[in-house]
């Protein structure tokens, strides 16, 4: 098993609207991104569990071959900027999935 964090080059959240995040990662290398994508190590049940949440709720995730990385699309749990919001940005968002640990 192998960490994430030792996969990808960065790890990152932002918003893209202010009810919906996107979470990207960029792999270190093509063989490495190949092995993810072609073993389907990143999916929706992986993000699921690393956020606690229910699989139908991870919206996308989407392979993106020219830059070596995955998008994930979420939704927010508070709206951006509402009260009760910590992080206006999203940018603090990526957390849980740096205890993703890949069969690699």
């Amino acid at each position: 098993m192998r960490n994430l964090t030792e996969l990808a080059r960065v790890i990152r959240s932002k918003n893209s609207s202010p009810m919906k995040l996107t979470l990207d990662i960029i792999f270190k290398d093509q063989a490495t991104y190949d092995e993810v994508k072609n073993r389907n190590l990143i999916n929706k049940a992986v993000i699921a569990k690393a956020y606690q949440i229910e699989e139908v709720m991870v919206e996308k995730v989407i392979f993106f071959d020219p830059s070596l990385a995955v998008k994930i699309g979420l939704p927010r749990q508070i709206r951006s900027g509402s009260p009760g919001d910590t992080d206006v940005y999203g940018a603090q968002q990526h957390a849980p999935m740096l205890s993703i640990n890949l069969d690699m």
